[in-house]
């Protein structure tokens, strides 16, 4: 099978450091893989270069066997390309309902009319009430978004990303900044999503035993350079793997990722 989301040599460099070095990478459709890698490893930058956040140097990007290397973020985001930030990005004076209708409705492309009330749109409430019971919101769709904890605020984030039918999901960090107590509500939410046999998720994420949990496979960056990729037991077998993270082959002067 066709790899749904695939790189070819991807570079960047920003003057005279190369951030992500020739990475050559497919993504199974209908999988989960996490990326994993010290500080500095190019995590989050081969992750903007994948979104579209970032141009590339050198390489190419590809999505569904089409070239997207040039598209922007926007135009990745309506072929089925979906990102989310270590930073929450939801309207924070709407409820969890409206957050989520409005990214229905932007999916359908329908406009606003001033003569007609949304809750006339029958299609775009069901829509929305299902993605809030798909990530565990149900009973908070009134609640105002900038009243959620940070948990919550994730789960509405990843609601609105389904919502535009986003066929690969990009999860940077999603447990990042969360209390110990609200880590496993959001580990509840990606299995859900991978159960459906829907989606791709692509995640980056520090917590290993999450790591082993969901993941069909894993690849490790390090020094911006693709150490490997394989199953998870594959990648904690690894001796070079091993090296990286208990800093063997770690360089102190790297920049963060």
């Amino acid at each position: 099978m066709d790899p749904i989301l695939k790189t070819e040599n991807l570079t960047i460099r920003f003057g005279g450091h190369t951030a992500v070095s020739s990475v050559n990478f497919e993504m199974p459709a209908r999988q989960l893989k996490s990326i994993i890698g010290p500080n500095g490893a190019g995590k989050t930058t081969f992750f903007n270069l994948l979104s579209g956040e970032l141009k590339p140097s050198e390489g190419e990007v590809y999505f569904k066997g089409q070239p997207i290397t040039s598209m922007s973020a926007v135009a990745r985001t309506r072929l089925g390309l979906g990102r989310s930030f270590q930073i929450t990005n939801v309207f924070p004076n709407l409820t969890v309902l409206e957050n989520v209708r409005l990214a229905v409705q932007s999916k359908e492309k329908i406009r606003y009319q001033m003569i007609r009330h949304f809750v006339h749109y029958n299609n775009l409430m069901d829509e929305a009430e299902k993605l809030i019971e798909l990530v565990l919101l149900q009973g908070r769709e009134l609640a105002i978004a900038s009243q959620l904890s940070h948990g919550e605020k994730r789960k509405l984030e990843i609601a609105m990303l389904l919502a535009l039918d986003t066929e690969v999901l990009l999860l940077d960090e999603p447990t990042a900044g969360m209390s110990l107590e609200e880590v496993p509500a959001i580990l509840d939410v990606i299995r859900k999503i991978k159960a459906t046999g829907e989606k791709t998720i692509l995640l980056i994420e520090h917590k290993m035993d999450m790591i082993l949990d969901l993941s069909d496979s894993i690849m490790v960056l390090f020094n911006g350079k693709l150490l490997a990729d394989g199953s998870p037991k594959e990648i904690m077998d690894n001796e070079t793997v091993q090296n990286a993270y208990l800093g063997g082959l770690y360089d102190d002067n790297t920049v963060e990722s």
